[in-house]
């Protein structure tokens, strides 16, 4: 779990007697040394001698922000520390740990701000991507991890007999399925934009959907349902159980019988509780996540070498056998390769539950992203136009593809369709030069809500023919500038209250209208149609080596939008999911 062994003068702590006796032999023999040499006065003036004081009373402090299911371990490990006289370089470390909530660090360490710590352990590596996807320029390193739990489904004792619990087992989307088939089971769930946990969980029950004919649109479907019954953090989804063990509040709506938690959360909560309100557990047998609190260090809060050493000789303390059972007595896995049986059976584990198995792989950064994107537009529902470029350029081959610009780019929306549900509305319009009369652009679908039905079809099915009729205009030429002030004022004029709103634009080029208004009033026009009370967020794609992603980022930024590059077009649908979450993360802390 990428624990470190530390070289010996980092390891010089005062927690074996024998070693405290030899250094006060030592000390005793130096004083008299000294003395004998007729240097004692200077000896103690110089800082050689300092009679009766100890390590503490020039001890490192350390500041830790610690997630805040692991932050009593911690503040239990660095009072034994001081205790125990841990010293680093010949001073002892003094660690104060500050429960933190990771997502508010995170959002203060983008922000360009000072998390008031110098040691960061944030319950999952999600966080330390999430600085990266965004990116941000705070200095973070990791140097190791402290402790890690899977991620599974903790349930009430009836519910989960109900299923089968614990000889029967589960993938991720049968349990999802399982909970959010009907009302007789509440499955409640901390918000993955919030919290690492859910994140987790989620992108798990994405990629499982992903396996299965319409998948896609089951998994936006569950997440819409989950929606329902989140809690902002991780602590507040425990709360959400009946509060008593008497069955009065077991059939009220509000109450969850089932959460998605992590197996040391079930565990604090089981210890807690009364043997009636205690939980079972059911670890996914497609593999379950894991939480791995990576221990990193801050660098941009001016940490001192001092500082940094002590920092890495509290890590390595905690990876002292009486720190690993302290760890364990906290409901927290110190091995890879060693599950306590007591650890599993205090969070409701029981055999042939798969609670041994070997952590489901590391989501990628882009799979976190995409799975965040489909929530955002899930949950808060979404009104998105889509304006493609149809330019000549967009004929040219995809290099290794064997398809178009345009074959590739419309693949991608099929795909990003998917993610849409019903309650979404979408429209798609594409530009070129002179496409209708004199204007460079013109509506193919309007933007509208994916389930209405017209005729003998839904807004879904005029999008995915409309997309799969996209086509290059021959000589035509790429009429962005007019395109864009028209679209933007067409999204901001039709502005739905309560959705997430923006406008996409795809171009693989720059402006080639030279009757078209210049860049300098685009962008000013932009600026007066923008309103913060009604954010629409312009979100501009530049595919291909022609386009220009500087320029995109500039027009773009004049609504609170973003640019974007990408080679090649299948990784459309991953950039526009990424810019949504972007944008309404901007929304959210304005």
């Amino acid at each position: 779990m990428g624990r470190h062994s530390l070289p010996d003068q980092y390891g010089a702590g005062a927690s074996d007697p024998r070693r405290r006796a030899r250094r006060r032999t030592v000390a005793i023999a130096t004083v008299l040394v000294l003395a004998v040499a007729g240097g004692t006065a200077a000896a103690v003036r110089g800082g050689l001698l300092s009679f009766g004081s100890s390590c503490q009373d020039d001890p490192v402090r350390l500041t830790l922000a610690a997630s805040p299911d692991l932050a009593p371990a911690l503040e239990s490990a660095a009072k034994r520390a001081r205790e125990a006289d841990l010293t680093s370089d010949g001073r002892c470390v003094a660690v104060t740990v500050s429960a933190r909530e990771p997502y508010k660090v995170t959002d203060t360490l983008l922000a360009g701000k000072d998390p008031g710590a110098e040691v960061w352990v944030p319950d999952s590596e999600v966080w330390l991507q999430r600085l990266t996807a965004t990116g941000g320029t705070a200095d973070v390193s990791t140097v190791g991890h402290v402790a890690s739990t899977p991620v599974g489904v903790a349930m009430e004792p009836t519910v989960a007999k109900s299923l089968g619990w614990p000889e029967k087992t589960y993938g991720w989307l049968e349990l999802a399925g399982a909970a959010l088939r009907d009302n007789s089971l509440r499955l409640g769930a901390a918000d993955p934009a919030r919290s690492a946990t859910g994140l987790l969980a989620l992108t798990r029950l994405s990629t499982a959907a992903a396996g299965v004919e319409g998948g896609d649109t089951q998994a936006a479907a569950m997440m819409k349902a989950l929606s329902q019954r989140i809690s902002d953090s991780d602590g507040q989804v425990l709360d959400t159980l009946p509060r008593d063990s008497s069955g009065t509040e077991q059939g009220n709506p509000r109450r969850n019988q089932a959460l998605v938690v992590s197996e040391q959360a079930a565990y604090a909560y089981n210890t807690a509780a009364d043997g009636d309100r205690s939980l079972d557990f059911f670890y996914p047998k497609d593999g379950s996540p894991r939480l791995d609190y990576p221990y990193a260090l801050l660098e941009q809060t001016g940490l001192t070498t001092d500082q940094s050493r002590a920092a890495i000789r509290f890590m390595s303390y905690l990876d002292d056998p009486p720190q690993r059972r302290l760890l364990e007595r906290h409901g927290f896995r110190t091995s890879d390769d060693e599950v306590p049986d007591a650890l599993v059976a205090g969070a409701g584990g029981s055999g042939p539950q798969p609670y041994a198995e070997p952590a489901a792989r590391p989501a990628s950064a882009v799979a976190l992203q995409e799975t965040l994107g489909v929530w955002t537009i899930t949950v808060q529902s979404a009104r998105i136009t889509t304006v493609v470029d149809a330019s000549a350029s967009m004929s040219e081959p995809v290099p290794g593809s064997g398809r178009s610009r345009m074959d590739v780019t419309k693949a991608a929306l099929q795909r990003a369709l998917a993610t849409f549900t019903a309650e979404d509305e979408i429209g798609l319009w594409d530009f070129s030069t002179k496409l209708d009369g004199a204007k460079d652009y013109r509506v193919l679908v309007p933007t509208e809500r994916l389930g209405d039905r017209k005729g003998t079809g839904t807004q879904r099915d005029r999008l995915s023919a409309a997309f799969g009729d996209l086509a290059p205009v021959p000589n035509g030429a790429t009429g962005l500038y007019d395109t864009t002030l028209a679209a933007y004022r067409a999204a901001t004029g039709s502005y739905a209250e309560g959705k997430f709103n923006a406008l996409v634009i795809l171009t693989d080029g720059r402006n080639e209208d030279p009757g078209s208004v210049s860049r300098a009033d685009l962008v000013a026009q932009l600026e007066r149609l923008t309103n913060p009370e009604r954010p629409v967020p312009l979100i501009m794609i530049a595919v291909g080596p022609d386009a220009d992603r500087e320029e995109a980022n500039r027009i773009a930024e004049a609504t609170g939008g973003s640019g974007h590059e990408v080679s090649d077009p299948s990784q459309i649908q991953s950039v526009i999911l990424k810019a949504i979450v972007e944008a309404a993360s901007r929304d959210g802390q304005g």
